[in-house]
């Protein structure tokens, strides 16, 4: 399995709930619960988690 390197969210609230993302494995974006580090890892392509995120800035009001 590749290594991922996570970091935390920008966007993590105060109250430790929040994701963690891993983009140093070419062509994919690791994703997962900050609260599991052990838990289990979604991962993308990095064009899919993109397209994601242009949704969602889409939509915040």
């Amino acid at each position: 399995m590749k290594e991922f390197h996570f970091v935390k969210s920008s966007h993590s609230a105060s109250s430790g709930e929040c994701v963690e993302v891993a983009t140093n494995v070419i062509g994919t974006v690791a994703v997962r619960d900050s609260k599991r580090p052990d838990g289990p890892v979604i991962r993308v392509a990095a064009g899919a988690w993109t397209a994601a995120l242009v949704g969602v800035k889409a939509t915040d009001g």
